[in-house]
């Protein structure tokens, strides 16, 4: 840790806090993970890169297995030395235990979930110092796991009894130590990406025990080239002794939504003034156009009761969260409809034939109005049909209308040096240049406007740089982040080229 400290709270438990001031980008937690591997209920994976192996119907896998112990393992990966699976490896092949290839119809193959939880056993023999320190104390909430019957029995069945009896270490671990284990990575780790992308599950006992609110004032950045190191940054300004929160959840989601994710996947009920106010920071994220009145939006009475009532403001009319659930996932399944089409035109035009259908059912700033949003700035100026060269000024106005609404709503949410405003600050520069010199070439802006208007596109790409340089280079962040630098020194220099036009 760099400027954090462990505390205890009454209501978070276990949590960390700034040792001084921190300024704004400061890092605040850096810490290699303790164990990584793949994440929970995968298909078959290399266990040296993570990427997705076809195994086929006989489950032989083309060669894609390891030569010592028969696990799978990519060609690439089989000629390194040692490695992510060197530990399980001698474990597997010393019990002679090897590897089925056998894959439900969900895609997933049981037999890997045991890899990650293996991995943390090995790694507490090998640092039982920190094993002690850092991590046995993380919460790992048996009891509420062992309500779900059916996924307690399926961990146990399939890592606990598995490592045990045909992997031959009941005498090295016991099944109550390996069914800690398993809950402390189902409570605590973060999923990460390799350079190459693809996913894989990383546990870090420090920025794991973080405490939540839906309001984060930390974002963090993984870097697979580094070992994954985490890096924990300040959003905002923070005060010496502030309390450090992260979002455990995803915070463009709504309040019920938050919250189920919350109790079903982290154990706990959040509280925080965004899931305790009805309006959300009065954004009205979930709020729905009243029936009754032409004024009024129905807002829960008690925002995170299972069930309550939704009532208008402006007059007497109520509705049940039952009704209001229905409402929502009807809606829900629509937008499903959309996203299950090919990216293309059609995709596009659904969407925004969407978001106009909802006019009359949901607040403007509505999540899932906002998610329709989200997804039409990603498809202006990449779908055929509306390629950035084909967009006409009205379309380039539409998507830098749609990116100014949602950083609207981040601005509340993801305040500062959020991942999300730099991704939507990149796409609102590009219909902002392209308007500012059709303008000028249309002789509807003088060459002091067209100036102007680069500048401003200049302001929304140094801010991107500023939140992205923070990211790992091979990742999609840091990618653009180079994307969003280039550009940058061009518009520059063209900005300079004009101005000694202008003199």
């Amino acid at each position: 840790m760099l400027k954090a400290r462990l505390e205890h709270d009454a209501v978070y438990g276990r949590c960390l806090a700034t040792t001084e001031a921190v300024q704004q980008g400061d890092i605040v937690v850096e810490e290699l993970p303790f164990s990584y591997g793949p994440k929970r209920d995968s298909g078959i994976v290399c266990l040296g890169c993570y990427r997705y192996l076809d195994f086929g119907e006989d489950g032989d896998g083309d060669g894609d297995r390891c030569e010592l112990c028969d696990w799978p393992l990519c060609g690439n990966c089989a000629d390194v030395a040692g490695g992510d699976h060197r530990g399980e490896c001698e474990v597997f092949a010393k019990a002679r235990v090897t590897f089925a290839g056998n894959v439900g119809e969900d895609g997933v193959c049981p037999q890997l979930d045991c890899i990650t939880a293996l991995r943390v056993l090995l790694a507490k023999e090998a640092q039982p110092e920190r094993w002690l320190e850092e991590v046995a104390p993380m919460e790992h909430h048996e009891q509420q796991r062992r309500a779900n019957a059916d996924l307690w029995h399926a961990d146990r069945v399939n890592i606990a009894q598995y490592l045990r009896g045909p992997c031959k270490l009941a005498e090295r671990f016991s099944e109550e130590l390996i069914m800690q284990v398993v809950g402390i990575l189902e409570v605590n780790a973060f999923e990460a990406r390799t350079t190459q992308g693809y996913p894989l599950r990383c546990l870090y006992p420090y920025t794991g025990i973080l405490a939540h609110n839906c309001v984060p004032n930390t974002a963090r950045s993984i870097h697979p080239s580094d070992g994954y190191k985490i890096r924990l940054r300040a959003m905002v300004p923070l005060e010496a002794g502030q309390q450090l929160q992260h979002s455990y959840t995803y915070t463009l989601d709504g309040t019920v939504q938050r919250q189920s994710h919350l109790r079903e996947g982290k154990y706990f009920n959040c509280s925080c003034d965004r899931c305790l106010d009805a309006s959300e920071l009065q954004t009205h994220f979930s709020s729905l156009k009243c029936g009754q009145c032409t004024e009024g939006w129905l807002l829960p009475k008690q925002p995170t009761a299972l069930d309550t009532i939704w009532s208008c403001r402006a007059c007497d009319n109520s509705s049940t969260s039952e009704e209001v659930r229905q409402i929502v996932d009807a809606l829900q399944l629509e937008v499903n409809a959309v996203l299950s089409l090919e990216m293309g035109a059609k995709r596009l035009e659904e969407a925004e034939r969407l978001l106009r259908k909802y006019k009359s059912l949901l607040h403007p700033s509505h999540y899932i109005a906002t998610g329709l949003r989200q997804l039409l700035i990603e498809m202006y100026g990449r779908v055929q049909g509306y390629e950035m060269v084909q967009l006409t000024d009205q379309l380039l106005e539409r998507k830098a209308q749609l990116c100014r609404e949602v950083l609207k709503v981040l601005d509340h949410f993801e305040p500062g040096l959020s991942r999300a405003r730099a991704m939507n600050l990149y796409e609102l520069h590009v219909p902002l240049v392209l308007l500012a010199k059709s303008g000028f070439i249309a002789s509807r802006l003088s060459g002091a406007d067209l100036r102007s208007r680069l500048i401003e596109a200049i302001d929304l790409l140094k801010e991107c740089v500023e939140i992205l340089q923070h990211e790992d280079p091979s990742s999609q962040e840091g990618i653009l982040c180079g994307v969003a630098r280039q550009a940058l020194q061009q518009l520059t220099a063209s900005v300079e080229g004009l101005g000694n036009q202008l003199e």
